[in-house]
């Protein structure tokens, strides 16, 4: 069954390895939003909040995206940025523990999350603090001072994975409410959100998802809390009427009531056109293809370039579907290889990130990259002025 090469577009001897940060175009999305903007938008106007049900794209795309991530239906909803969402489930998971104040994360955690739980403290003000561990003592730290564990599943930098599971048992066995970041692995490792028993997920859709810069974000709330949640965004079309207009905020029923503002409708058109390459995806298999691609990747890599020393759990089972190497001069060294059309990229200080996304990668686009890589690494190509200029985004 995988890959699918075929449905979607990669530039002619271009492998790209960034899937992890910014998946590819889906063949099919071009001629859907084309479609979306002359049938539904151009004809209709304003008339396709309802004939083309834009309205129900948000929870129609939550259950398109839970069947990937464990998730039963009505229990995942799409919109905004995974910023907001992180800030939603992180306000809703204080509220429910009140008498607690210890918001409990990792130190490999992705900036925005520790950022938002900051901006959070400062505003309500009432003592809460950030208490940050390093990911091997994490749940040793889950205590019952502890209000909610946030953690985000595979680590960006380095792909090491947290153990779903046992994590979310030791925060029930505490009553920590758990929230997950599924960033890095919805669409890239197998995860059961029903069976971890966690309150909240969070994640985004344009990693390994596909559904292109900007793609909306998304929210889990477990089913039997959603109507205890009070929403700290109380936005427009998260009431229960939002075209009563009336001047008080009532939460809608279900997973309807964390949506905030008007959903952004030609990115989830994309986002729902894209998701068609995942249908009949086994993701037991997808996984067990990631391993052997990144497995097959660092044994030659490590063969080979002996400059460049591996950063990622050398278990796979402890690593997402994301390889790095650690290097002093690795954005110099990614650049080089970029510019050769090996897709990768580099993440402060020294990390040299790699995606492997078998939907469209195969083993020999593996070998040539390494090919590529070890090339550069043994010649110094990457040693020159050109690719040491740092932009913006690296």
């Amino acid at each position: 069954m995988l890959p699918r090469k075929s449905l979607f577009e990669l530039p002619d001897g271009m492998i790209y390895l960034d899937g992890n940060s910014l998946g590819p175009l889906a063949r099919s999305v071009p001629g859907r939003l084309d479609q979306m903007l002359r049938d539904e938008w151009g004809a209709h106007l304003i008339k396709g909040w309802n004939l083309d049900d834009w309205m129900g794209q948000p929870a129609r795309l939550g259950d398109r995206v839970g069947r990937l991530i464990g998730a039963p239906e009505a229990s995942v909803v799409l919109g905004d940025t995974l910023s907001v969402k992180v800030f939603q489930a992180l306000a809703a998971g204080l509220q429910m523990r009140p008498d607690r104040k210890v918001i409990l994360s990792d130190t490999g955690n992705f900036p925005t999350d520790l950022y938002m739980a900051e901006g959070l403290i400062k505003q309500l003000d009432r003592g809460h603090a950030l208490k940050l561990e390093t990911p091997e003592d994490i749940a040793e730290a889950i205590t019952a001072e502890v209000a909610v564990v946030m953690l985000t599943q595979v680590d960006y930098r380095t792909g090491r994975m947290h153990d779903m599971q046992s994590i979310s048992e030791r925060a029930a066995e505490v009553g920590a409410v758990m929230i997950w970041d599924l960033a890095h692995s919805a669409g890239a490792v197998p995860v059961d959100l029903t069976a971890s028993g966690c309150e909240f997920a969070v994640g985004c859709t344009y990693k390994y998802l596909n559904g292109g810069p900007g793609a909306p974000a998304f929210i889990y709330v477990r089913p039997d809390l959603i109507e205890q949640i009070d929403p700290a965004l109380s936005g427009w079309l998260g009431h229960a009427e939002p075209f009563a207009f009336e001047h008080q905020y009532r939460p809608a029923q279900g997973i309807e009531r964390m949506r905030v503002g008007t959903p952004s409708v030609l990115q989830m058109t994309a986002l729902e056109a894209a998701l068609d390459a995942w249908d009949g995806v086994d993701m037991a298999e997808l996984r067990d293809a990631s391993i052997a691609l990144s497995e097959q990747f660092i044994m030659q890599v490590e063969a080979r370039c002996p400059e460049l020393t591996l950063a990622s759990p050398r278990d796979p089972l402890r690593r997402g579907s994301q390889v790095s190497f650690a290097f002093d001069e690795g954005y110099a060294a990614m650049q080089a290889l970029i510019a050769r059309d090996v897709i990768g990229d580099f993440r402060a200080p020294n990390i040299m990130r790699f995606g492997f996304t078998p939907l469209y990668l195969d083993a020999d686009d593996v070998t040539r990259a390494a090919d590529i890589l070890a090339d550069i690494m043994t010649t110094g190509s990457w040693d020159q002025p050109q690719f040491k200029t740092r932009s913006r985004v690296t």
